[in-house]
């Protein structure tokens, strides 16, 4: 199942206006459960901040994140880099013509990206999952942090976090694929991602489970279902704002349950790391 290709029809959509590229920034920030645990995390690191801070978006994708970074503090800089051009275009061009001046994007691969001892916070959103190199991307990380400052990672987990199906596994001649073919890793186990970590120089870390019982709900009802549709045929587009009048209300009580619970296991990872 391709999703890049949907994400950039939703992205040629919303980029068309300022107000638009607003309103899709609700959008996630409404929809995607990650956002709602990732949000929770940056609001408990904000409140430690009193002054200055620079903030690394690393894989800043469509630019919701250091939207919302840029927008708590103006004294804030934040730099979002991802390999996708057209995506650093957009951003900058978005961000230019709101005046947001304390934002900006450019082209880096981050398993070479290195800017040692420059940031505060670092953030990667749904990046580790794509990256083979992973090793190096946390050792980059590392180099480029400010000493005490924190690393936030939200990836897919190994508890079917890439939506991974054993009885498909057995019965399709595509066992190998999951339900975003684009991820190099079907998920990371807790004790790896914080035994790499560690091995990249971290002094300490924590991890904690996202999209349990309810999440696993929120994210097909609201993400999973959806991009089959417009995977099948893009006259879905026509149909997916009925679709959502229904599911919407069922999603935000599902995502609010999920971000304030604890979960013994999820298909996502929340992982904190300081240098």
């Amino acid at each position: 199942m391709k999703y890049d290709p949907i994400k950039r029809s939703l992205g040629e959509v919303f980029n068309k206006t300022p107000f638009l590229r607003k309103v899709f920034y609700n959008l996630l920030d409404l929809l995607l459960l990650r956002t709602w645990h990732v949000k929770k995390e940056i609001r408990i690191w904000a409140k430690s901040q009193s002054g200055k801070a620079n903030i690394l978006d690393a894989g800043s994708g469509f630019g919701q994140y250091s939207y919302f970074l840029s927008g708590i503090n103006s004294s804030w800089t934040v730099k979002g880099v991802d390999v996708k051009d057209e995506q650093i275009a957009d951003c900058n061009n978005f961000f230019s013509n709101i005046g947001r001046t304390n934002a900006s994007f450019e082209v880096a691969d981050l398993t070479k990206f290195s800017e040692p001892n420059k940031y505060d916070f670092v953030l990667s959103v749904d990046v580790m999952e794509h990256i083979l190199e992973d090793t190096q991307v946390f050792k980059n990380f590392y180099q480029s942090m400010k000493n005490g400052g924190m690393l936030l990672i939200s990836t897919p987990s190994d508890q079917g976090g890439s939506d991974v199906d054993e009885h498909e596994h057995e019965h399709s001649e595509n066992s190998e694929e999951s339900f975003i073919d684009e991820h190099v890793r079907d998920g990371y186990n807790i004790d790896e991602i914080q035994a790499k970590l560690k091995a990249a120089g971290f002094s300490s870390s924590r991890a904690s489970y996202t999209y349990g019982s309810a999440g696993k709900i929120s994210w097909k009802l609201s993400m999973k279902y959806p991009i089959l549709m417009l995977n099948a045929s893009k006259i879905f587009f026509i149909i997916l704002p009925f679709y959502y009048i229904i599911t919407f209300p069922i999603s935000l009580i599902l995502n609010y349950l999920d971000t304030n619970s604890y979960h013994k296991t999820g298909t996502g990872l929340n992982v904190v790391a300081i240098k």
